[in-house]
């Protein structure tokens, strides 16, 4: 298993970081704590992974504005509440919209179907990302420890307790997002 992890733990992490989920940079960080993967090059995966998922939504929904419309007239509310938060914070909402989950693949579309800057949004989405993989994949580096311990102490029954965490917090989202 932990030669599957180091041949694969990386393109792994790319592709789950490129739909915006910071999950797979959490896991990259405590596989890094355990050994099996390398910290650094975890963050610079994700960061980079994330920053071209962010531009690809970006320029999809400026270059095809009908089919970027079409793709997002099922979030209403979470359109909404993107319009909002791109009203109220400016340009700071390209880092809110990092960790914000239910919103951070919207934002994105959103932004490029205005006339805001491409440029500028590249700019920022850089730093965002930069800033993003590294709070993220240090402080799930740090908790590794706490992680891992936690893991050979609930090991019989740790998938369970993992699945049931994993449903109240999607819980609580659903409730928070209403």
């Amino acid at each position: 298993m932990e030669q599957f992890i180091q041949d694969w733990g990386y393109i792994a992490l790319f592709l789950y970081s490129f739909g915006g989920g910071f999950v797979g940079l959490v896991f990259a960080g405590v596989l890094s704590y355990a050994g099996d993967l390398n910290i650094y090059v975890s963050i610079l995966v994700a960061g980079v992974s994330n920053f071209l998922g962010d531009q690809f939504l970006f320029f999809l929904a400026r270059k095809n504005k009908n089919y970027a419309k079409d793709m997002m007239s099922k979030y209403g509310r979470k359109i909404a509440l993107a319009h909002l938060m791109m009203r109220r914070y400016g340009s700071f909402v390209v880092f809110i919209q990092k960790y914000i989950y239910g919103i951070k693949t919207l934002i994105p579309l959103a932004m490029g179907l205005t006339k805001y800057a491409g440029t500028k949004f590249t700019i920022l989405n850089a730093l965002a990302s930069v800033i993003w993989a590294c709070v993220v994949g240090y402080l799930s580096y740090t908790a590794g420890e706490y992680i891992l311990s936690l893991s050979e102490d609930f090991k019989y029954f740790g998938l369970a307790v993992v699945l049931l965490i994993f449903l109240i917090i999607s819980y609580v989202f659903k409730k928070i997002e209403k």
